[in-house]
């Protein structure tokens, strides 16, 4: 759960951030069965076509000083996530996914 959470506040704070000081966000966890279902909310600029970024592959066949520096993160949200899902609302993203208990993570 760490690192999902650690990767989708990551881009909160630099794509729907990326000149502001300060913003809103709420994440709510509920504890449900087999799985733990999450909802990230914040005001901050949606995502590029209101779309999730896809999240693929990077080719790791390269010297150290030429791995891409980001791309991973959505990634690896993707691999660790289930039912994951993004909506622009009333100025607001919210992103819901759910991670199961004893699994990927």
């Amino acid at each position: 759960m760490e690192v999902v959470l650690g990767e989708v506040m990551n881009n909160v704070v630099e794509h729907a951030y990326p000149c502001r000081a300060s913003g809103y966000l709420s994440i709510a966890i509920d504890p449900a069965g087999d799985a733990i279902n999450l909802n990230v909310e914040d005001n901050g600029a949606a995502m590029p076509n209101q779309v999730l970024p896809p999240g693929h592959p990077q080719d790791l066949d390269v010297t150290l000083h030429d791995l891409p520096e980001g791309g991973f993160g959505w990634l690896l949200i993707r691999e660790l996530a289930d039912d994951l899902r993004y909506e622009r609302k009333n100025g607001r993203n919210l992103l819901t996914f759910s991670l199961a208990k004893s699994g990927k993570f």
